[in-house]
């Protein structure tokens, strides 16, 4: 097992996010019933929220990522792979309206609280953790923008996004972006067949494998028409 991931994973508990979800919407007492009822509502979608992100953390198998796209094994390559899989729940979750995209501010909100955890974990200084937080963050935006317009263009279009972000303008081998077009391509559409209101309630999302064992599962990506509004 790669030494980061297993670093991260021995010694980062998802249940320690329980707290922090339960500070992200405030219950006033003077809300009133329709208030708690309101609330209740939020509370259940930063729930699930909490076990999407969970899934992008602890269902995504980041060995075979490094072994496939030849990867380095550091901490920036685990948030690379991260914020792509992030990423692809944002543009699914965006498709279920006001409550949809509540979630995803609240996926987002996670994943930097886990991401700056995991830094202290790894001993990083607190100033230079501030200083890269800062630079992933503008980076995290930027990718967005370049994967939500990669994933309207065509295969093309979705590898030069891939390209610039993930691979850093770094990849020599096209086989590895080809690779990568198509776990993207079958996710979104494996994501888009999923009932959008368990989404909501369960936040449960399991991933395919990066590579396929059988070829002909596959299926032909349909082209789902996505919501490209902001969060």
């Amino acid at each position: 097992m790669a030494l980061l991931v297993r670093v991260l994973r021995n010694r980062i508990n998802i249940s320690q996010w329980v707290p922090v979800c339960s500070r992200l919407v405030p219950v006033s007492s003077t809300q009133g019933q329709w208030g708690r009822a309101l609330s209740g509502t939020f509370q259940k979608i930063k729930i699930a929220a909490l076990r999407m992100y969970t899934s992008c953390v602890e269902k995504t198998d980041f060995e075979e990522f490094f072994l496939r796209c030849q990867m380095p094994d550091t901490f920036n390559s685990w948030f690379l792979i991260t914020l792509l899989h992030v990423w692809m729940c944002l543009v699914r979750m965006k498709q279920e309206g006001r409550s949809g995209k509540y979630m995803c501010r609240v996926i987002v909100h996670f994943m930097w609280e886990d991401v700056e955890q995991r830094g202290r974990v790894m001993g990083v200084n607190s100033y230079i953790l501030k200083k890269n937080m800062i630079l992933m963050t503008n980076n995290f935006y930027a990718a967005i923008l370049g994967y939500d317009e990669g994933i309207l263009s065509d295969d093309h279009g979705l590898a030069a996004a891939l390209w610039r972000t993930f691979f850093n303008q770094k990849c020599e081998d096209p086989r590895h972006l080809e690779l990568l077009v198509e776990y993207v391509r079958k996710q979104m559409q494996y994501l888009d067949s999923m009932n959008g209101e368990d989404l909501l309630l369960t936040g449960e999302v399991s991933w395919r494998p990066l590579v396929e064992k059988n070829p002909q599962s596959i299926l032909k990506p349909h082209s789902p028409t996505y919501n490209d509004e902001g969060l």
